[in-house]
């Protein structure tokens, strides 16, 4: 186990508005969450979506505000999604105060007081329909749930705006909260069956550095999984008359099967443990609690090593929304949840600013370019809830157990957690690029634009200039009015074998540790650090354990992962066996798909005239050359159904 003083390089990330992205990727795509998805999101919410499932969110709200009569509509949970749709729109005011959106925030933050019970409880189900019922379910209610979300939003926007009023009613929800739940006599011992509030409740610390919300996140977190001396969940059932206990089985769903400095693996709800995790490590920083941390390290072995798809999803099985055992990944029916792609991500953030270790980001870039970035249309007004890695519309749309697949991106869901979280995950994108710490800046994502930070007293700027993920060649030039002594530490992603640095046009060898280049030098103004990454066509193949994906592979050029689908390669895509000692040609198709680059390379596929009617055979059959066009997975699904596979057999 680490000691304190072997944690390397601690950092905290460059604030959202200290960040400006002008990048030929991911540009297109913020303007995209400005001008598109937040109106569309907005008129999901209150229900303007022709043919779209109803939302009724802001319904919600209004009968619980009395403004007018009815029952709630929707999930017990449905406060949530307006919660991080006002996320993103506070990401969004933080990079540019549009007046406009501003204004709607505030009528919302109104409606929300409105809602607010005298006693600062907020949640619009149980105000509406159930008031008797408060705080006694918290294993299924998602009260907590939505109060983390609440209060998540509620910093984004103070951030943005120097506004306190929605502080103020958090402040008044969590001080509520704080004298029903915890350890004192006549409290419930009880926590969030959802967690989420942890996470929340560290970034409210931050912001107000109160230490009563540190507190109610450590008792949250170190109180799960206890027996004193009967589980928590099954006291609840217990008063609700309910004979059955829960087991261990039951409980991991909630990863309440064990506490937490006894957990070794990554279980339950895909979407639950990863928000625990990125709670955990919050805390430990805080804390300086190295036990805790070591227990965050373990369990990350286990997700990303054992029960990771290759894509940067995971939770394989629709049932519990789960994880299962490892190396248990299947393609056609992986689960892997746009929400659970954006909380690995969120991990793997926090973890790095423990460590410099490329190891994290890698995760956090496969994740973001592909696990999460799939789950939301080109035109940001279609999303997947579900995110296989191989779909054959003739079955998923026939078969019971694939209920769960679309083939194509639906307009909203009933339940419509995805859509407002990759909407937040792009409006927050630039606090994911860079940390400081007293030694310097540390860049882990390759995202074009501007940022500045303060170091020995002076504000230096970084311009970065990039064409990545379809090049390798990154561009950093620094603005300072004085000479500057630091270090830049860029991340050699662990997908480059070949990466050259470049200081002021001349190649140089720097210092690497664990995926960290460290750049140390008396830096003046104008000058240019030139990143190289080599970026060719790579073969990947999964761990044998993976009995899904023995004899197949799969296309990777840089951080982007490849798939075939129909409409480039004709249908039976499984039938097709990938020539992979032979060279593949990388191709931009600036008219494709948003502008892509695609993978060519040669296959053999069967010949179907030579096919007996019959449908078994002892017969070879013989095969013929062709070639295959892949496209990157995150924009499959964007013409329409049609059928789509990551993993190609191999010839």
């Amino acid at each position: 186990m680490r000691t304190k003083e072997q944690t390397l390089s601690k950092m905290k990330p460059i604030p959202l508005k200290d960040v400006s992205i002008h990048d030929p990727f991911w540009g297109p795509w913020q303007q995209l969450v400005k001008n598109s998805i937040i109106p569309y999101q907005w008129d999901a919410l209150n229900d303007r979506i022709p043919g779209a499932e109803p939302s009724r969110t802001i319904g919600n709200f209004e009968m619980a505000a009395d403004r007018k009569q009815g029952t709630h509509y929707g999930m017990v949970f449905q406060d949530s999604d307006l919660y991080k749709w006002m996320e993103t729109v506070a990401f969004s005011l933080q990079i540019d105060r549009d007046p406009h959106w501003e204004n709607i925030m505030d009528d919302v933050i109104e409606l929300i007081k409105e809602a607010q019970e005298d006693d600062g409880y907020l949640h619009t189900y149980f105000s509406v329909n159930e008031p008797d019922k408060k705080w006694t379910d918290l294993k299924e209610a998602h009260e907590l749930y939505c109060a983390g979300h609440l209060i998540e939003a509620a910093v984004a926007y103070y951030n943005a705006t120097g506004k306190k009023q929605i502080i103020e009613i958090v402040s008044k929800l969590v001080d509520h909260i704080s004298a029903v739940l915890g350890n004192r006599p006549n409290q419930k011992n009880g926590y969030p069956g959802h967690p989420e509030i942890e996470l929340a409740l560290m970034k409210l610390y931050n912001t107000t550095k109160d230490q009563k919300y540190l507190d109610l996140c450590q008792y949250f977190i170190e109180e799960r999984g206890q027996r004193n001396p009967v589980h928590y969940y099954n006291q609840e059932l217990e008063q609700k008359g309910v004979v059955k206990k829960l087991d261990d089985r039951n409980y991991d769903y909630y990863q309440a099967h064990l506490p937490v400095r006894e957990q070794t693996t990554a279980e339950g709800h895909a979407v639950r443990a990863t928000y625990l995790y990125s709670g955990m490590v919050d805390l430990a920083n805080e804390l300086e609690d190295e036990e805790l941390l070591e227990v965050c390290r373990v369990l990350w072995d286990n997700t990303v090593n054992k029960r990771m798809y290759v894509t940067g999803g995971i939770g394989s099985s629709s049932h519990e929304e789960r994880f299962t055992v490892d190396y248990d990944l299947p393609n056609d029916r992986a689960y892997t949840e746009t929400c659970a792609s954006i909380a690995l991500i969120m991990w793997a953030h926090r973890m790095v600013q423990i460590e410099a270790d490329h190891q994290y980001t890698d995760i956090l870039e496969r994740a973001l370019y592909n696990g999460a970035l799939s789950g939301i249309s080109l035109d940001g007004k279609g999303y997947f809830y579900v995110n296989p890695l191989e779909v054959w519309p003739h079955t998923a749309n026939c078969r019971h157990d694939m209920q769960t697949v679309k083939t194509t991106r639906q307009q909203w869901f009933g339940c419509a957690c995805c859509p407002p979280n990759i909407a937040r995950l792009l409006a927050s994108l630039g606090e994911y690029i860079y940390s400081t710490n007293d030694k310097g800046i540390f860049v882990h994502l390759y995202i074009g634009g501007h940022t500045s930070f303060e170091m020995d007293g002076q504000r230096v700027n970084l311009e970065q200039t990039s064409e990545y993920p379809w090049d390798g060649r990154v561009t950093f030039t620094i603005s300072t009015e004085k000479p500057t002594t630091f270090t830049l530490s860029p991340r050699i992603p662990g997908w480059c074998r070949n990466a050259k640095i470049v200081v002021n046009g001349k190649e140089e060898t720097v210092p690497v540790n664990k995926g960290y280049a460290s750049i140390t030098r008396e830096w003046e103004d104008g000058d240019s650090v030139e990143l190289l990454f080599e970026m060719p066509v790579e073969v990947v193949r999964a761990h044998p354990d993976v009995r899904n994906n023995a004899g197949k592979v799969v296309l990777q050029r840089g951080p982007v992962i490849y798939c075939l689908e129909e409409n480039d390669n004709g249908s039976n895509l499984q039938d097709i066996q990938l020539k992979t000692d032979e060279p593949f040609t990388v191709q931009y198709e600036p008219e494709l798909l948003e502008g892509v680059n695609v993978i060519i390379g040669n296959a053999v596929q069967t010949v179907r005239k030579s096919v007996e009617n019959n449908l078994y055979s002892t017969q070879r059959y013989p095969v013929t050359d062709r070639s295959i066009t892949a496209i990157p997975y995150y924009a499959w699904s964007n013409r329409g159904e049609n059928e789509m596979t990551v993993w190609i057999r191999e010839f």
